[in-house]
């Protein structure tokens, strides 16, 4: 599961129990990721600058960017155009055209649903599915019981799952209560205000009734402040209800397995063909935001401009509202290989892993077709070095011995729109060994269903600003191979001469960025394609 970015509900909570406070003085220019430091005073990976001065009149080629994720709004008027088609299907005729074994596959595939046109929308996190397979065998098991060395350290593994869903359980109920009584209390005060839709005035005007009010209007004017206006915080308030209600019911229910719906053989992990061609499934907020960034049509005249004019989005829906299974994305990643896409973007990610194996196997068959895959490295705040996040660019064996790493994987965290010392963006992971640079991710405008536009923030959003990156130098390099591409992406970063705030350990301090990432830098368009020149006229 990956979570775009940090809503108020949840500053909210975090302010009432004081452990800290959050004002934001400005916003962002809603096309920031796209712009210059020098020529616009802001952080951006110069996108624009880039066309303007390097591309004008340069030959493209369509590239195929595969984005699996949660469903896309394939006829969002900003996207519409760019999506890709599948030329060997005949719509609606209900038969395997191209013998690919999926039927009507003509914008990709829905590995969540199943041939009767249901989908899966809500599932469990990874922690609770293997806690749920793994009680059964080690329920009974004492200190004392013998244990062979491999039963042992599935045994503490387990515990350890154990502890760590309970601790999660226990946070989400506990905040599902505290937000709701929060809602509430909005709901009251507003009521006493008398208007759907008060204004900062009529809030300040208004006379607390109880300690708990007064704490609660000071929180709404902060809200206000925060989102622009009453409606917007609302909307945020009431989304941090749905969110926590669906921890508690879904997520973290152990009685709750929503697997029967998609109708596979789950324990078949090479099983490939099953699912159906509804690409956009039931909640496609987050996958429509991602490809607005890559691919946004940039000559149209509405909503925002992607970074890659040429990238073409082949859909492929493997998250849902929950932790993503590793079958199903491996099974996106091969059908995005065997149909022709160059670049697979990965928003999502996991604290487990059930079968990092059929994954791997994936993934090893994208870097043999010159496939580069960019994932993004998660929004915990954590160091990935020492707590992983799935899935990675290491392949591992069935006992997790390191078996090597996928050449062509970037790995991406997220940067603020303020080129100071807090450029990282706080909920950002990071890792010296196993984040590879970071890119835009706060504040980010795009796409999303409806023909509608919102910010969202996250390595979620980081990650397509670099897959549009690589998709642009493909576009009008086409000769280049994928560890080419990646190789000037790195080598064409921007590193800052500061050091940054991270939080480590529980503990703030400041860093240079190449202490918590492989290249120490931030990507930039105008540098990667001015060294993509250069790589091209050597070949």
């Amino acid at each position: 599961m990956s979570i775009a970015r940090t809503p108020f509900f949840l500053l909210v909570f975090i302010t009432l129990f004081s452990f800290n406070t959050y004002a934001q003085t400005k916003k962002a220019k809603d096309n920031w990721y796209n712009l210059d430091l020098q020529m616009d005073g802001v952080p951006g990976i110069s996108t624009e600058r880039a066309y303007n001065e390097l591309l004008k009149g340069k030959e493209a080629r369509a590239v195929k960017v595969a984005v699996i994720d949660g469903g896309v709004d394939i006829e969002h008027e900003d996207l519409k155009e760019k999506i890709w088609l599948n030329k060997g299907e005949v719509e609606g005729d209900s038969i395997d055209n191209d013998s690919n074994g999926y039927i009507d596959d003509l914008h990709g595939w829905n590995f969540i649903g199943n041939s009767e046109g249901e989908n899966v929308h809500y599932d469990n996190l990874e922690v609770v599915r293997l806690v749920r397979d793994l009680h059964p065998k080690y329920v009974s098991v004492l200190p004392t019981t013998p244990l062979s060395e491999e039963e042992r350290r599935k045994f503490l593994a387990y515990q350890k799952m154990t502890t760590d869903y309970m601790s999660k359980l226990q946070i989400a109920q506990i905040t599902e209560r505290v937000i709701k009584a929060f809602k509430q209390q909005v709901d009251s005060i507003v009521s006493d205000i008398g208007k759907d839709n008060p204004t900062i005035a009529d809030f300040k005007r208004y006379e607390p009734k109880s300690k708990m009010a007064r704490k609660t209007l000071s929180m709404i004017e902060k809200g206000i402040h925060e989102e622009g206006n009453y409606e917007k915080f609302y909307d945020d308030l009431v989304e941090g209800v749905k969110h926590y209600e669906a921890e508690v019911n879904y997520h973290l229910n152990m009685d709750y397995n929503s697997r029967h719906i998609v109708g596979d053989n789950y324990n078949d992990s090479k099983e490939r063909y099953y699912g159906n061609n509804d690409v956009k499934g039931p909640d496609a907020l987050h996958g429509t935001h991602v490809a607005g960034i890559i691919a946004a049509d940039r000559s149209n005249q509405k909503g925002i401009k992607g970074v890659a004019d040429q990238a073409v989005i082949m859909v492929l829906r493997v998250v849902p509202n929950g932790d993503e299974r590793d079958k199903d994305v491996a099974n996106a990643i091969f059908y995005a290989v065997d149909n022709g896409a160059k670049i697979i973007n990965m928003s999502f990610g996991k604290a487990y892993v059930k079968d990092k194996q059929i994954v791997d196997s994936a993934v090893g068959y994208a870097m043999k077709h010159d496939v580069l895959i960019i994932h993004a490295a998660g929004n915990e705040g954590q160091d990935n070095d020492s707590e992983p996040n799935y899935p990675n660019k290491n392949y591992v064996d069935s006992l997790g011995i390191n078996k090597g790493v996928a050449e062509n994987w970037i790995e991406v965290g997220a940067t603020g729109w303020k080129y100071d010392e807090t450029l990282v963006a706080d909920f950002s992971n990071y890792g010296k060994r196993t984040v590879d640079v970071f890119a835009p991710g706060v504040d980010i405008y795009s796409t999303v269903p409806g023909s509608k536009y919102k910010e969202e923030q996250g390595t979620s959003m980081a990650a397509p600003v670099v897959s549009g990156l690589a998709a642009l130098i493909r576009s009008y390099y086409p000769d280049l191979t994928a560890s080419e591409v990646k190789k000037i992406i790195f080598d064409s970063v921007v590193k800052p001469t500061y050091r940054v705030k991270i939080t480590q350990d529980k503990t703030k301090k400041k860093v240079w960025l190449s202490d918590i990432s492989v290249t120490g830098g931030i990507v930039n368009a105008y540098n990667a394609l001015k060294l993509a020149n250069d790589f091209a006229e050597k070949h």
